[in-house]
């Protein structure tokens, strides 16, 4: 009878560890699904934000470039 009640304490204790751990998951997860949208907002606002050499002249950026001139079919560019 002691071994019945030790095998089904072991498993409650299980059971209640994996459901604890569930629990912390799940809230986490929540807590960083409402962070997201806050950030990715202000991604949005200012692209130019994310690349800090493209800012300084270091990189090209990836952004177009409205004073760029399209080429003309028919002439060289180079």
């Amino acid at each position: 009878m002691q071994r019945l009640q030790a095998g089904l304490f072991g498993l409650s204790a299980i059971v209640l560890i994996v459901g604890l751990a569930n629990i912390i998951k799940d809230r986490a997860r929540l807590a960083e699904e409402g962070l997201r949208p806050t950030s990715t907002a202000s991604a949005e606002a200012s692209p130019s934000a994310n690349d800090p050499l493209a800012d300084i002249g270091v990189v090209p950026s990836a952004l177009p470039n409205d004073a760029a001139e399209p080429a003309r079919p028919g002439t060289p560019s180079n």
